[in-house]
């Protein structure tokens, strides 16, 4: 049942319309709970409402599924990648392809509640721009908690906003918000950390956390490697003024230790015994000069996949979408620079539009 086109927030004015963004990756066995559980959800807001699911290049029959959600539910719209981009791509072209005023991001997983949604969109019209989800019992692994608390920790020195939760994916934004970060032309980002750039009021709430329904999580130990390296080089440049300082400091020290021995030759005369203490700075100095180098390694990696202005996808079929073009950017041009390009792409219409 569609939400009522009619409904009216406070103060009189119409609610604003909510679009959620649900990227998807081999999520066969969750789609269909998650829609039981999301659709009455959209139902209680009392307002337009619109589901977006954007199909990762699952290898699994989600693409399948998601067309036949759509095919019974005109609120479900689905965009689906020619191959696998990764979470924050497909998020992007969510939002990309969303028309509410609220933009609500979920996991497909279930780990995250949509139950929890109504409490995100009420704080947005509260006046805040920013929503993020905080999980107080989170149900991962040690690993993967000790990984967010990093992340967590980084981006609270980097960017000034002390959040608990960076890694949550259910959170809510302001339309104006997204928007700007549709214009941000960098391909790899942090969707939560760059949002907090574009938002004047950010606040938490407490969600709830449960344990996938099934398969495993799809971030592995290199990717969340990958992630990190992209929030310290697209946020800061910390790393580059500490390589450059301990360089200072490591030549300083040189310094004063070759004045060191050269004293200490002129007074006690030439040794054979501090061959292999030489041998142990040398090597220490060698493995700073190449810490050093693989830091700016990444900032320079960084810039490269930047410059050769890559898409971050290409979508090959939108369902339910009608003539809104997935991938079209803010200013209404043909093509983002580093947006979702439409590729020789079938549209279908599951439902009414």
């Amino acid at each position: 049942m569609a939400a009522n086109p009619e409904a009216w927030a406070p103060g009189g004015l119409p609610a604003p319309s909510v679009s959620v963004v649900i990227p998807v990756f081999d999520e066969e066995a969750s789609l269909g709970p998650l829609w039981a559980r999301l659709a009455p959800v959209l139902d209680g807001l009392g307002r337009e409402v619109e589901a977006i699911f954007v199909d990762d290049g699952s290898g699994d029959h989600s693409l399948e599924i998601l067309r036949d959600m759509a095919a019974k539910d005109p609120r479900v719209r689905v965009v689906s990648f020619n191959r696998n981009y990764g979470q924050h791509a497909a998020v992007f072209a969510g939002f990309e392809a969303a028309t509410g005023d609220i933009i609500v991001t979920l996991d497909a997983d279930l780990q995250n509640m949509p139950e929890d949604i109504p409490r995100l969109v009420a704080k947005i019209e509260e006046g805040f721009d920013v929503v993020g989800g905080w999980r107080q019992a989170r149900k991962d692994t040690v690993f993967r908690r000790i990984a967010s608390r990093i992340t967590n920790a980084l981006m609270a020195r980097a960017i000034g906003a002390d959040l608990k939760d960076y890694g949550c994916m259910l959170r809510a934004y302001r339309r104006e918000v997204v928007d700007c970060m549709r214009r941000c032309e960098e391909r790899d980002s942090f969707i939560p950390a760059l949002a907090c750039q574009f938002a004047r009021r950010v606040c938490e709430v407490p969600v709830g956390h449960a344990d996938r329904v099934a398969g495993e999580s799809k971030y592995s130990l290199g990717k969340l490697m990958k992630l990190e390296a992209d929030l310290v080089t697209g946020f800061t440049a910390v790393p580059l003024r500490l390589a450059t300082f301990a360089g200072v400091l490591v030549s300083l020290c040189s310094i004063l230790f070759g004045i060191f021995l050269g004293v200490r030759r002129l007074v006690r005369g030439p040794e054979a015994e501090g061959t292999f203490t030489l041998f142990a700075i040398l090597f220490f100095l060698i493995g700073a000069n190449f810490l050093a180098l693989g830091v700016l390694g990444e900032y320079v990696g960084r810039i490269y996949g930047e410059v050769r202005r890559r898409p971050r996808s290409v979508v090959k079929e939108t369902v339910n979408m009608g003539s809104r073009e997935a991938g079209r950017p803010p200013d209404g041009s043909a093509e983002g620079r580093t947006g979702s390009v439409i590729a020789p792409a079938r549209v279908r219409n599951g439902g009414q539009n």
